[in-house]
């Protein structure tokens, strides 16, 4: 990892996530990984301008999907770490907030 930039990949949007978000005050990304709770800490409060109260991060395996109808193709979703923030009281991300 050189920077900050690297350690976030993505947003997770989810329905679990959604809930969360409005009444946990936790957030989901998907992260590289490389990537530890200090550095995702650190990337969040530096780009965000929040303060992160904690950090969870968990490691999702790879799933199978179904085979086609020849049984010869086989679906692989890969795995991905994926880091929950906890924010502080009053903060809030905008990215996931909706249509207000």
């Amino acid at each position: 990892m050189t920077t900050i930039y690297d350690v976030l990949v993505r947003p997770l949007v989810t329905e679990k996530s959604s809930y969360q978000s409005t009444k946990l005050k936790q957030y989901s990304f998907v992260v590289a990984n490389k990537a530890t709770k200090t550095m995702v800490k650190d990337a969040i409060e530096t780009l965000f301008d929040v303060n992160v109260e904690r950090v969870n991060i968990i490691n999702t395996p790879a799933k199978r999907g179904r085979r086609s109808r020849s049984r010869r193709n086989l679906v692989r979703r890969p795995g991905y770490k994926k880091a929950i923030i906890t924010l502080a009281d009053g903060d809030v991300l905008d990215i996931f907030e909706g249509v207000q």
